[in-house]
């Protein structure tokens, strides 16, 4: 059976493969399908899927408000799942859900469910490497991938322990700090990325926090094997809805070319 988070990582044809993050049922379920549906058609790879959580650690006023707008309109987990379902009809979805959501259910229900709706891999920033061996198994049972996280304040030793388990790809925060649109890229990046490749190897780093142009893209493609934007993608979503992500991806997609 082919990994479909490898086959994409080895499939892109550009410089780094490309992952938006969505966030489920923003600004509604309709139009979050259409999103998904629409990153698909403008050259994205993968696809970060976030379930809305009221108390989003990790992320910064954008996405903030974005599940906190989802969760005022009812959505559920169920319902993201469906928008999963949908999205993995054409890439691979990596569910971004926080640990609360996933202790609430049970990891290996919650890994059950996330696999049902298609998902290819699980990323739950609140959760530290030394807690996460039940998920992790429970995930390699159901053939999913629980994407590691390390972030610029990762020591060497955790970054080796993190690296020798590490599943589908490292998801490497490019800053310390939450999410959100910035002006530059950290100048220490290129050595973040290059201690985490050493640890990693063969499994693709991808960076993600920060970017938002097809420059920022463009120059964490010369250095990482994905680039993941959020911030930027979800604000388009909010503003123009299907089309606005449509541009805003086939720009990213074209700055990787």
């Amino acid at each position: 059976m082919t990994d479909p988070i490898a086959a994409a990582f080895a499939g892109h044809g550009r410089r780094a493969a490309l992952m938006p993050y969505l966030m489920g049922g923003y600004p509604d379920l309709e139009t979050s399908r259409a999103v998904a549906e629409a990153c698909a058609e403008a050259g994205a790879d993968l696809i970060e899927l976030g379930v809305p959580f009221s108390d989003p650690l990790a992320d910064g006023p954008v996405i903030h408000a974005a599940a906190t707008h989802a969760l005022a309109g009812g959505v559920t987990v169920d319902q993201v799942l469906g928008v999963c379902a949908a999205a993995a009809a054409r890439l691979p979805v990596m569910l971004m859900v926080y640990a609360n959501a996933v202790l609430a259910h049970g990891a290996e229900a919650f890994v059950a469910r996330a696999a049902d709706a298609g998902a290819a891999g699980l990323i739950v920033p609140d959760l530290p490497h030394d807690e996460a061996a039940e998920l992790r198994a429970a995930c390699d049972a159901a053939g999913l991938a629980l994407i590691p996280l390390v972030a610029p304040s990762t020591s060497p030793e955790r970054l080796e322990a993190i690296g020798a388990e590490a599943r589908g790809f490292v998801y490497t925060v490019s800053l310390a700090g939450t999410t959100g649109e910035r002006s530059a890229l950290p100048p220490e990046l290129p050595e973040l990325v290059r201690r985490v490749r050493a640890a990693a190897e063969p499994t693709p780093v991808a960076v993600g926090f920060g970017i938002a142009s097809g420059e920022q893209a463009r120059a964490v493609a010369e250095i990482a094997d994905g680039v993941i934007v959020g911030s930027r993608v979800v604000r388009a979503a909010g503003e123009g809805g299907a089309p606005a992500v449509r541009e805003l991806v086939g720009e990213l997609a074209g700055a990787l070319e």
